[in-house]
């Protein structure tokens, strides 16, 4: 018996090498986020400015020269919220070391003000709504998900990107780099 490739053969063997090409050149895009490729972040970004859930600001100008992670987060998002506790203990942990840990709320003040009367975290809260958003989006995670985490090297550069909740061992391996 001789094999003779039908039209729906060759469209259904063209549809999954797409599919496959898709596969790995999406995996290759996470694997290069995850690193974050070492960008150094311009001006526009270090000039940046937050308000505060309880008065006053976060200027991100004062806080170059030192490693930064950078956590986008909602309210009514769970993980979100699951990981809030982690990121308290890692900045507690760490900052005596010189690390900073800044939590950008892309939501309604007042939501995060009542959040964070029931659940208090030691490191400074920025109020980004909308803002935030674009943010997100500038930063390399085009599709706006959260949560959403930056580590920033003392250099200014990106050094890792993280979409979606983060683990202990993510924490540890930026501590480490």
């Amino acid at each position: 018996m001789t094999f003779r490739p039908t039209r729906r053969g060759w469209l259904y063997g063209g549809v999954a090498a797409v599919a496959a090409l898709a596969g790995v050149g999406g995996a290759f895009w996470r694997s290069q986020s995850a690193r974050g490729g070492g960008e150094p972040l311009d001006e526009g970004f270090w000039s940046q400015r937050f308000e505060r859930p309880e008065g006053g600001e976060v200027a991100f100008d004062a806080l170059r020269g030192k490693p930064l992670i950078v956590n986008f987060w909602a309210t009514w998002c769970p993980p979100c919220v699951e990981e809030m506790p982690m990121i308290d203990a890692f900045f507690r942990e760490n900052a005596s070391n010189g690390w900073q840990v800044i939590g950008l709320a892309i939501d309604q003040p007042s939501a995060v003000r009542k959040f964070l009367s029931k659940t208090p975290v030691s490191y400074p809260i920025g109020l980004a709504g909308l803002q935030g958003t674009e943010l997100v989006k500038q930063l390399g995670n085009t599709a706006g998900g959260l949560p959403f985490t930056l580590f920033i090297d003392g250099g200014g550069s990106v050094a890792a990107r993280k979409m979606g909740k983060l683990d202990a061992g993510d924490l540890q391996s930026w501590r480490r780099a």
